[in-house]
């Protein structure tokens, strides 16, 4: 995204986008907002030669350009300078702290009449295995727009999380979820409805992209939309949604499934936050009083947040005595350590207490489980991988049913520079036994597509079911209640499989790893 803000949906490209604050970030899942028919791709270009570090002009001391802005901001630090300065502290401080420095290529500054623009190109060109960019995750932020996001942890719409099976014609949008108390759960709105037409525009056809993506992602409260939806049972109905003010829920469908092989855990996990810590630790306490002997964690959905908050669910589904003094994340930094960060500070453990909200100090209740089924797709990202990674480090048991996680192991400081904010990927995380390469995510222990036409929590819905099942029997089935989609197009054109059909747009806090100065023992 660049500095116009969240509203700014790019209706041709794919935009995949992570952010953190006050400390770090490394992922979340992106969004792939309406498009029209993509056009050919051309022809990929040739990839410029990794910059000549010593004789780059372009590069220079980072302090004798920071806030020296064309258009300083009144009532800040910004002093008088030029584009130029600007468009040279993005090159330095990428020189300084970007994680794969050396293989930015080399190009002048000259070229490019922004340095957001400027900015776009100076990342790694490198492939992961599977053909992925390495690094796509590079993007910009209006740093107030930023600030306000992160800090009241809000956004605006209707309560309604879409997911995009195809967000090319033939466009194919589903209700994903509803948050609680919301316009959205008021009108009767549930999981699987199929959205028809937004503000009377066909969304399946519909040529009118800017129309559709307005009405999606309202930018100002007080907005009205009119949303077509169709229910499972065939019907259709007309709502009318005035935009609101949206907090989104943390910790959602906790409940005990009886087996006959003893008592199941389930909690649907949608961000790491600071509110979900309370939330977690009532429902691992709930839980826990069930005497739950497994659990299945349903993350599909949760782009990150707090690594923090992750170290502390690992902890409170591991066995004690396996977290004790253990390493959660590490984080690796490029070979300047730019944040001239020691080792401890560069380590976060599995905390055994709360560490963020009302109850910081209190000791985490924990279920002692050996082993955790994870319910994943293609939004199950950062943070959230984090957990499945660092419980993975120290010997716990976690299955992954469903699509594949999203793959992004790492992390960045956010950093302002006359009003925009810059991130840069500048930190991988790894775990206790040095493991986070898992760029093209991890794969799913069992592949089971995401199932609308049941409620998340429903023990018959595919992905849950099949979880239970691979409990008792060891075994993957082949859930016939899965829905499986055509193949469904991205905006660039390039199929998703029916696992990795994706969120719609949401504000960008929630697709974060973002780790605080505390968790770095600053």
């Amino acid at each position: 995204m660049t500095r116009q803000g969240m509203g700014a949906l790019l209706a041709g490209a794919m935009v995949t986008m992570l952010t953190a604050c006050g400390g770090g970030g490394g992922g979340g899942g992106g969004f792939l907002p309406l498009a029209a028919a993509p056009a050919p791709a051309p022809a990929p270009a040739a990839a410029p030669a990794p910059a000549a570090q010593a004789t780059d002009p372009d590069i220079v001391n980072t302090t004798t350009v920071a806030g020296r802005c064309a258009n300083p901001r009144s009532g800040s630090a910004d002093v008088a300078g030029t584009l130029l300065d600007e468009k040279r502290w993005v090159r330095s401080w990428t020189n300084d702290t970007y994680l794969w420095y050396d293989e930015v290529p080399t190009l002048s500054s000259a070229n490019y009449t922004t340095p957001i623009d400027y900015f776009a190109v100076l990342k790694t060109s490198a492939l992961t295995s599977s053909g992925k960019p390495k690094d796509r995750f590079h993007f910009t932020y209006d740093t107030a727009a930023y600030q306000g996001l992160s800090s009241n942890g809000q956004e605006i719409g209707y309560g309604i999380r879409f997911a995009y099976l195809s967000s090319v014609p033939p466009r194919d949008v589903r209700v994903a979820y509803v948050e609680p108390g919301s316009p959205a759960a008021s009108a009767g709105v549930t999981r699987g409805m199929r959205l028809r037409t937004v503000d009377g525009i066909d969304v399946t056809n519909g040529s009118n992209v800017d129309g559709l993506n307005a009405g999606l992602a309202p930018q100002k409260v007080g907005e009205v939309h009119q949303l077509g939806l169709r229910r499972l049972d065939g019907s259709d109905v007309a709502l009318s949604f005035t935009a609101t003010t949206i907090t989104s829920s943390a910790v959602m469908n906790v409940k005990t499934i009886p087996t006959a092989s003893g008592n199941v855990g389930y909690l649907q996990f949608n961000q790491h936050s600071v509110a979900a810590e309370s939330q977690l630790m009532d429902a691992m306490a709930a839980l826990r009083d069930a005497a739950v002997s497994d659990l299945v964690l349903d993350m599909r959905y949760n782009g990150g947040g707090l690594l923090g908050i992750a170290s502390e669910v690992a902890s409170m589904i591991a066995p004690g005595n396996s977290t004790t003094g253990q390493t959660f994340e590490r984080l690796i930094y490029n070979r300047k350590n730019p944040f001239g960060t020691s080792a401890a500070a560069s380590r976060v453990p599995f905390y055994a207490t709360a560490q963020y909200g009302p109850r910081s100090g209190t000791p985490l209740p924990r279920l002692n489980l050996p082993r955790v089924l994870v319910l994943a797709g293609g939004d199950t990202c950062s943070a959230s991988e984090s957990v499945v990674n660092g419980l993975r480090g120290i010997g716990v048991n976690v299955a992954l049913v469903g699509g594949a996680t999203c793959g992004k192991p790492y992390g960045f400081y956010p950093q302002d520079n006359c009003g925009t904010t810059y991130f840069t990927i500048q930190f991988q995380g790894v775990n206790a036994q040095g493991q986070g390469d898992y760029g093209d995510g991890f794969a799913p222990t069992c592949s089971v597509a995401d199932d609308f036409s049941h409620a998340l929590g429903d023990p018959a819905e595919a992905r849950l079911s099949a979880a239970l099942s691979l409990r008792q029997t060891g075994v993957c089935p082949t859930p016939a209640t899965a829905l499986v989609a055509a193949s469904a197009g991205t905006a660039t054109g390039i199929g998703l499989s029916p696992d990795q059909a994706v969120l719609g747009p949401r504000a960008p806090w929630l697709d974060n790893r973002i780790v605080l100065p505390a968790d770095r023992g600053l």
